[in-house]
């Protein structure tokens, strides 16, 4: 089924809301004071950006791709995989989205954030923090470079790895092996035709969903994985976009304990995803073209 633009647009707004909703969600539960969930570990927190991921994709990933990411939409559009003027909207929805989705989670949690003393555990509910930082400049050169290491390694084989989920899936192959077969017998395989359609949609739809599936296990496994020494972001939109709500929220609604938004340390989950993207996505193109 094809879609109209500005519809495939507003789904990356949708998506990325979800994932900050379910994914942020999470972590309020887990840092924030006098939530049922207080302090139920990291686990709770691979789960819901898990299935903060995987839910999106499977309600959207055939309307516009299922993006939710800049860095993945600036990665397809350097390699030739999606059209740079279409890229702009696609990021300016996903950072709305983004924001949308943790005013939702601020206004679900307001009243523990007002009873969350520590700043750190307020802005983890918002953005990914280095666990090296201690407040001081030593301190802050070594959480930027071992988060940027972070940031670019858990991107990478996220973004390497969506792409291998969504392109070799189980019948992808059948597909394909089907239309070989037609024309190397002297068939015509009109791809255009509706009975083609509807062949080539039954083969690719179990093996699409089971990647989708798959997807979130692979946030789950970076989550509990990589995530200790930054969160990690792995998305400039679910990094930056919150970040920027703490920003301009006031302690009316934070608590007296809301602390900085930590903006030295800002630019490390938006450029380190964006440069893993870029090289991930030209490798998978480079060897399996």
């Amino acid at each position: 089924m094809q879609f109209d633009f500005w519809v495939k647009v507003a789904t990356e707004f949708i998506a990325t809301a979800l994932l900050i909703i379910l994914g942020n969600g999470a972590v309020a539960n887990v840092e924030l004071k006098g939530t049922k969930g207080h302090q139920s570990g990291w686990l709770v927190i691979a789960i819901g950006y898990g299935i903060g991921v995987m839910m999106p994709a499977l309600m959207f990933g055939n309307v516009s791709g299922n993006h939710i990411n800049p860095a993945f939409t600036i990665g397809l559009a350097v390699s030739g995989l999606f059209p740079w003027e279409n890229v702009l909207y696609y990021i300016v929805a996903q950072l709305l989205g983004a924001m949308f989705g943790q005013l939702v989670v601020v206004a679900t949690h307001r009243p523990y954030y007002l009873q969350t003393e520590n700043p750190n555990n307020i802005l983890g509910t918002f953005s990914t923090i280095s666990s090296l930082d201690k407040g001081t400049p030593e301190s802050r050169k070594a959480a930027t470079i071992n988060g940027f290491v972070n940031e670019f390694a858990g991107s990478f084989v996220l973004f390497f790895g969506a792409l291998g989920l969504t392109k070799h899936f189980f019948g992808a192959e059948v597909a394909s092996l089907a239309q070989r077969a037609a024309t190397e017998q002297g068939g015509i395989f009109d791809a255009s035709s509706t009975a083609a359609k509807l062949a080539l949609s039954q083969a690719h739809a179990p093996g699409l969903g089971v990647a989708h599936l798959a997807l979130g296990f692979l946030v789950m496994a970076l989550v509990t994985s990589l995530g200790g020494p930054t969160g990690p972001g792995l998305n400039p939109a679910r990094d930056l976009g919150p970040r920027l709500v703490h920003a301009f929220l006031p302690k009316s609604v934070l608590g007296e304990h809301k602390g900085d938004s930590k903006w030295w340390y800002a630019w490390v989950p938006v450029v380190a995803p964006i440069l893993a993207a870029i090289v991930a996505i030209a490798l998978f193109t480079f060897l399996y073209k």
